[in-house]
């Protein structure tokens, strides 16, 4: 498994080549970032799967601000924040929306639909979107941080699990090729 995630992934290489990198090459090239196992892919999925609820284009940054931190694999705290794009993204907020109209019952009457890109620049849509975001107020951010948190929960126990399950039958298929090579094995 390990090695299947890794030839997706960059290597610390690419980062100590970068010219905009360089004043956090220290930071970027700590070991425990760029090691791949099951605590440190866990830790970055769910560091991926929170972060990719912020809204804007912060995603990316909250995520690695969050592998440094926690000290878990940087590339794949990164990559994990695409699952929010511009197909998923009005989904999700309606999912956190409901979510915080069930916590704080009384607060926003309806989801309200986003504005949609049209001739205006990508900073007036931003800024229409943020307004948006606001004008569903309480609901909708305390939906957003409920809602990551439970995906970054959820999406650590599964890599655990996962992660667990694949290494318990990787050795159950080693143990039965070394019991049979034994069987075969002249003399015995």
């Amino acid at each position: 498994m390990r090695k299947r995630i890794r030839k997706t992934l960059p290597d610390h290489e690419s980062i100590r080549g970068n010219r905009w990198l360089a004043p956090f090459e220290n930071t970027l090239l700590h070991p425990r970032l760029w090691h791949l196992n099951r605590r440190s892919a866990a830790g970055a999925v769910a560091a991926g799967m929170f972060c990719g609820l912020i809204p804007g284009p912060l995603q990316m940054l909250g995520a690695a601000i969050c592998a440094v931190v926690f000290r878990v694999n940087l590339p794949l705290a990164m990559l994990t924040t695409i699952y929010t794009n511009p197909f998923t993204i009005v989904p999700l907020y309606v999912v956190a929306f409901a979510i915080g109209q069930r916590v704080l019952p009384g607060q926003g009457e309806r989801f309200m639909p986003p504005p949609e890109w049209g001739n205006e620049s990508m900073l007036e849509w931003t800024r229409a979107l943020l307004e948006w975001m606001l004008g569903l107020g309480a609901p909708l951010a305390l939906g957003l941080v409920l809602l990551a948190l439970g995906l970054a929960l959820a999406s650590y126990v599964l890599i655990r699990v996962v992660w667990r399950f694949y290494l318990v039958r990787a050795w159950h298929h080693r143990r039965r090729q070394h019991l049979a090579a034994e069987r075969k094995r002249p003399g015995k």
